[in-house]
């Protein structure tokens, strides 16, 4: 059996990288995790473009916009999105969700979801590199291994 499958090196991609205003305290730590995973497995810092967002819904036009450009092999979408007193926030999570989905399906680049989905901020702030790991450099790895793995596809 033929396994297809891409090696962590980023030498040589570029990645942009959408990252939401509103929840900085989360969100820029995701940023940090981001950027550390990609330059440790080879990407090289001017290879990478952080656009920020007002929030996290603005996100998937952002990466609409970028992946057009043709510049990136893969995208980023870094945000949280933490629940509150009214159901804005089940609206706002399924249409990023839904959203980055049709980007990375319409514009055929990997899109690394990395939106924080949280309860509470102390949750959205252990997964933004305490307790629960970086999920900013989870979504960077995914989309590192992603362009790696379609890569394979293609020759």
């Amino acid at each position: 059996m033929k396994t297809i499958e891409g090696q962590l090196d980023a030498t040589g991609l570029r990645f942009g990288l959408v990252a939401s205003r509103f929840n900085s305290l989360v969100v820029d730590h995701m940023v940090g995790g981001a950027e550390d995973t990609l330059v440790r497995h080879g990407a090289a810092s001017d290879e990478l473009t952080l656009m920020r967002v007002p929030g996290s819904f603005e996100t998937p036009l952002a990466a609409q916009r970028l992946a057009a450009t043709g510049w990136f092999d893969a995208i980023i979408a870094l945000g949280a999105v933490i629940r509150g007193a009214t159901p804005h926030f089940d609206y706002v999570a399924a249409e990023v969700t839904q959203g980055l989905a049709q980007v990375q399906m319409g514009a055929n680049i990997p899109v690394g979801y990395g939106i924080i989905t949280a309860d509470t901020v102390e949750q959205a702030i252990e997964r933004a590199g305490t307790k629960a790991g970086n999920k900013g450099a989870d979504a960077a790895m995914a989309a590192l291994e992603m362009v790696r793995t379609l890569q394979q596809l293609e020759g």
